[in-house]
């Protein structure tokens, strides 16, 4: 990666619908150009994919908690996804150096609906506690 490619990764970050054409005007290539470096950083695994950034209010999620998770003895990181992944609120969840094991980023319709999304998750076999704070507001997402 050279620094056009992380300059067009930067301008698809804030915009992933923005033109090659747009694009190309930023960096100084044509659309062509661009969109023959977008597809190899496609192929190389650079770029993963393109996503929706929707509005968390207006989805139905008012309530925003990071979570760290404490697990009995050593629970791979395979078994944690496992224990999180079908909870509909976990938008990620990271493996951590640190006290905890798991840090995950959990999204609610409201405080009893994060409460229960939480009961859920500590009822898995291996996992001791969960440690949350809910978010205020956020100050910067990229």
């Amino acid at each position: 990666m050279d620094a056009v490619d992380r300059k067009i990764v930067s301008l698809l970050r804030e915009n992933a619908r923005r033109s090659f054409k747009d694009i190309g005007g930023h960096v100084h290539l044509s659309a062509p150009a661009v969109k023959r470096r977008v597809d190899r950083l496609e192929r190389e695994g650079v770029i993963r994919g393109y996503a929706a950034i929707v509005d968390s209010a207006a989805f139905g999620w008012h309530t925003e908690a990071f979570v760290d998770l404490y697990c009995a003895g050593r629970m791979p990181g395979d078994a944690i996804r496992q224990a999180v992944e079908k909870e509909p609120g976990v938008v990620s969840a990271h493996t951590v150096a640190g006290e905890a094991s798991a840090l995950l980023h959990v999204m609610a319709d409201d405080t009893r609906d994060l409460e229960l999304a939480l009961e859920r998750i500590r009822s898995v076999e291996g996992i001791d506690r969960t440690v949350t704070e809910v978010v205020l507001s956020t100050l910067v997402q990229r």
